[in-house]
């Protein structure tokens, strides 16, 4: 995958990297990684997991039944740890040049 990462995508990847999260957990970590501008909801959630299961960057981790209602686990894999880690640069490298050029802009040396 090259293409630059949506950002829900880029945000499931970042809310599994510290370890598995059943998907309420990671409607909650997505939230709380984008201050409340990126809403998941359950439907979004899952079949964005299912790509990234089956695209081998995300991998069931378990199951368990709480109040009678299964809930299933999630991790990142190596291939999407690796994957989130290159977008993270790629966004790095984009943020340094663009404040590079407010820079010069803010101080009149940006070309006209």
């Amino acid at each position: 995958m090259s293409a630059a990462l949506q950002e829900p995508t880029f945000l499931i990847l970042s809310a599994l990297a510290e370890g598995p999260l059943h998907g309420y957990g990671v409607i909650q970590e997505v939230d709380t990684l984008s201050e409340g501008r990126v809403v998941l909801r359950p439907g979004t959630l899952y079949g964005a997991l299912d790509r990234l299961v089956e695209q081998e960057f995300v991998a069931a981790a378990g199951e368990e039944v709480v109040d009678g209602r299964l809930r299933r686990y999630y991790r990142l894999t190596d291939t999407g740890a690796r994957l989130l880690d290159t977008e993270i640069q790629r966004m790095t490298s984009n943020a340094r040049a663009a404040s590079a050029r407010l820079r010069r802009r803010a101080q009149g040396t940006a070309p006209a």
